[in-house]
């Protein structure tokens, strides 16, 4: 587990094409990948096995919620336990920084990671959930918090 680095940029684009196959528009992930690292806060992990990138996961936080994006797992490393390290290590990190509760937002249809996320301690909480693609922005599928069971 470690900050991405741009020499992984390759290994990021190929596991988030192969993990959100339906991604487009505004979850390009070269363009994702971009914009996270403009921002500059650190908040961008991989998980790595032989050299290879096996997950990944993208966190935020404003000074008032966390929030997980971006949480994939290699279909062939799934079921070893890399996606929940990937979240605890993103709690952690969050944790130390001072943030009081993190949020995700998952696909309705995607029942495996509702599961997943379950089983590692997140609630469903009713809520409704809203999003703006700004001007200029190229619209796609409504998956801003893109995700892979682990």
């Amino acid at each position: 587990m470690r900050r991405y680095e741009p020499a992984d940029r390759d290994y990021v684009i190929s596991l988030w094409d192969d993990v959100f196959p339906d991604s487009t528009g505004h979850n390009d992930a070269a363009a994702s990948i971009d914009r996270k690292c403009n921002v500059g806060d650190g908040l961008f992990f991989v998980a790595e096995k032989n050299a290879t990138v096996v997950g990944t996961i993208i966190a935020g936080y404003d000074g008032h919620r966390g929030w997980i994006y971006s949480l994939a797992v290699d279909p062939t490393q799934r079921r070893k336990g890399i996606g929940s390290m990937l979240v605890q290590h993103v709690e952690q990190t969050l944790s130390e920084l001072g943030c009081p509760k993190v949020n995700l937002q998952v696909r309705s249809q995607n029942s495996s990671i509702v599961t997943f996320y379950h089983a590692i301690g997140y609630d469903t909480e009713e809520r409704i959930s809203m999003g703006k693609l700004m001007a200029g922005t190229q619209r796609g599928e409504p998956d801003d918090a893109r995700e892979s069971p682990s």
